[in-house]
């Protein structure tokens, strides 16, 4: 679909009212189909000021191009639902993509990238009680830990508050856990090493006063024959994250095939190779991870 700008600045200046209108009469679907798993694009990237994909440093950045991409991906058979934060999920409302979908909101964008205070992640987006609000299905966030700064102990401590806002009201949180590290220019990198993707899911696990509504959303390690072990860790119900794959998205697919046969993992969150694949064919793209399923 072709999205008018213009019609969609025009509601918002004159009727904002129609996003919550919208969000009201929008059918919804359980998180799960019958057949267990779960296909879902994530398009949270640009709230953390994370634009880039490939070489092009600002591929996210034309909003309309982003709506349109994600409107087809959600057309595909298959896909059962978006991740994303409140000023796209909003514009997917006005634009009647999100019927009959899995509806998932973006919880902390906070430790924008680049930043001193990265890894310092506070929930400035969806809060517990506007995805209960909105009726939307789900809500995600990133815990990125840093033994070396002191700002992953607040990232911690609200990650664990967040988690029982959303258990108090039976919503869903997919939790995205990494061990992480600044290299010595001061950029932050995540280590896919098997023991570091262990001890993010042993701690992940254990956060919050119940983990009855908690899954994790999680890597595929450096080595994916390590993956087996690695989920040994919890029996919390896992789906597998996408991250930048490059040019190399048949071995990405390969990666993510192997560990869909986990007997915790349920499904896959992907975005940027996706939506942004290097051959430009976002449908063609969409339907061969959801094949994998």
């Amino acid at each position: 679909m072709k999205v008018d700008v213009s019609a969609l600045v025009h509601t918002r200046t004159h009727h904002p009212e129609a996003i919550a209108e919208a969000a009201a009469r929008r059918t919804r679907r359980p998180l799960l189909n019958e057949d267990g798993k779960l296909m879902i694009v994530a398009a949270d990237h640009p709230a953390r000021g994370a634009l880039g994909v490939g070489g092009d440093r600002l591929a996210m950045a034309n909003r309309a191009e982003l709506l349109e991409r994600l409107c087809l991906a959600l057309s595909r058979p298959g896909v059962d639902g978006v991740l994303a934060t409140a000023d796209i999920l909003d514009d997917l409302l006005l634009l009647g993509a999100l019927d009959g979908k899995v509806v998932m909101g973006s919880m902390n964008r906070g430790g924008l990238q680049g930043a001193s205070f990265e890894l310092d992640d506070r929930f400035t987006g969806h809060r517990a009680e506007d995805i209960q609000r909105l009726g939307f299905d789900a809500g995600k966030l990133l815990l990125r830990i840093d033994y070396d700064d002191p700002g992953s102990l607040t990232t911690l401590e609200s990650t664990a508050r967040a988690i029982d806002d959303m258990a108090a009201r039976r919503l869903p949180v997919f939790v995205e856990p990494f061990i992480s590290r600044r290299t010595a220019e001061g950029k932050v990198g995540n280590d896919l090493s098997a023991e570091a993707v262990t001890r993010s899911i042993a701690i992940a696990s254990g956060l919050g006063g119940s983990s009855a509504y908690t899954w994790l959303k999680v890597p595929v390690t450096d080595d994916p024959d390590d993956m087996a072990q690695v989920m040994e860790t919890s029996t919390l119900p896992a789906v597998l994250l996408g991250g930048e794959v490059g040019e190399d998205q048949d071995g990405a697919y390969e990666k993510w095939r192997s560990a869909l046969r986990l007997p915790t993992v349920r499904g896959l969150v992907v975005g940027r190779s996706l939506l942004y694949p290097a051959d430009g064919d976002v449908a063609a793209a969409v339907d061969t991870a959801v094949g994998l399923l």
